[in-house]
């Protein structure tokens, strides 16, 4: 499966964004999509997950209540929306998926063996 998120730009603090992963070659429908995102100067850290088969869905706690993931009903885009964005949100945010639906999985980097190329989110103050 080839992963290519989009929807990152520049917002002022407060504002919204949403993030697309469009999957090719494959279909989201077993397994975990997740978005991860790497600040500058910082490692790469999980954000959100979704389960693909039932619809669990887990948070960073820095993220949750502000930000949604999501799939479309045809499986093929999984999505990360962003409310009330602040700075420290700013940073590459990455798709990835993961054939495993394992729970340790769900928020486990080197569990997701497929990544898209990463989109800019830059967060005004």
């Amino acid at each position: 499966v080839q992963l290519q998120a989009s929807g990152g730009g520049l917002v002022q603090a407060g504002g919204s964004l949403r993030l697309s992963c469009a999957a090719s070659g494959g279909t989201f429908s077993s397994g975990y999509a997740a978005w991860f995102r790497q600040a500058p100067g910082k490692e790469r850290d999980f954000v959100a997950s979704l389960r693909l088969n039932g619809g669990s869905t887990y948070y960073a706690d820095s993220v949750k209540g502000r930000f949604t993931i999501s799939r479309d009903n045809a499986k093929t885009t999984v999505y990360l929306q962003m409310n009330s964005l602040e700075p420290e949100d700013t940073a590459v945010y990455y798709c990835a998926f993961s054939r495993s639906a394992i729970l340790s999985a769900a928020r486990t980097e080197r569990a997701y063996g497929n990544w898209g190329q990463g989109t800019q989110v830059t967060v005004s103050s």
